[in-house]
């Protein structure tokens, strides 16, 4: 081969290698929707770097990040309210930050016998209510601090026949719960004293919001 072949077969080497490098390139980057060049190689390292909100993903250069992934982590329980008052109402003092630092499935072996007591303290005379549960029952009701909602059907937190498959905004659920304590089978025990099975606060002065977070705004 003559020196113009060499030389001719090096300039050929040259761009196909430069062709190539660029087809590289190309592959390690994109283009966001800016149109700014995104390298993701780190988006495959099994690192989090750059600002990935996880190991390779998240942020503005990898693919998001998985549910488990974004909640990945140690996480404290300081408080719960499932349904208003459990805690406050049928609790001992000092046994209260217990509740809410107890997870749901464990409530029932822990409290269960607690709020028992604490029925039968607070009406002495009490037999059943008027959902026909007795104190032990009624206690096994409320031991779980959770609120249940029905798949199918109504949602009510009482309404004289649908218990706790879910709550509305305008149930007062205060009354509902001091209604099964104090109100006897017919619900009407202490009705010539009215504030045991009702705590006085009517409905809302204000409508609710037709938008969220639906509730009324404070005035």
């Amino acid at each position: 081969m003559n020196y113009q072949g060499i030389m001719n077969n090096i300039k050929y080497f040259k761009i196909v290698s430069l062709v190539c490098i660029s087809v590289l390139l190309v592959q390690c980057y994109n283009e966001d929707k800016f149109g700014t060049p995104i390298f993701q190689e780190r988006c495959f390292d099994g690192i989090q770097n750059g600002d990935e909100t996880g190991i390779d993903c998240g942020g503005s250069e990898c693919k998001p990040c998985s549910v488990e992934s974004e909640f990945a982590g140690t996480y404290r329980q300081v408080d719960q309210m499932g349904r208003p008052a459990v805690n406050l109402l049928l609790n001992v003092e000092g046994r209260r930050d217990s509740l809410n630092l107890t997870v749901p499935s464990k409530m029932h072996a822990k409290f269960q016998q607690v709020f028992k007591n604490k029925i039968m303290i607070l009406d002495t005379t009490y037999t059943t209510n008027v959902l026909g549960l007795d104190a032990e029952a009624l206690a096994t009701l409320f031991s779980k601090d959770v609120l249940w909602v029905a798949e199918n059907g109504p949602t009510n937190y009482y309404n004289g026949s649908t218990i706790m498959t879910g709550r509305a905004l305008g149930e007062d659920v205060m009354d509902a719960n001091l209604l099964w304590i104090f109100g006897g089978p017919g619900g009407t025990k202490n009705n010539n004293d009215p504030l045991l099975i009702q705590d006085g606060v009517p409905t809302n002065d204000v409508p609710f919001l037709n938008t969220f977070p639906y509730l009324a705004p404070p005035f």
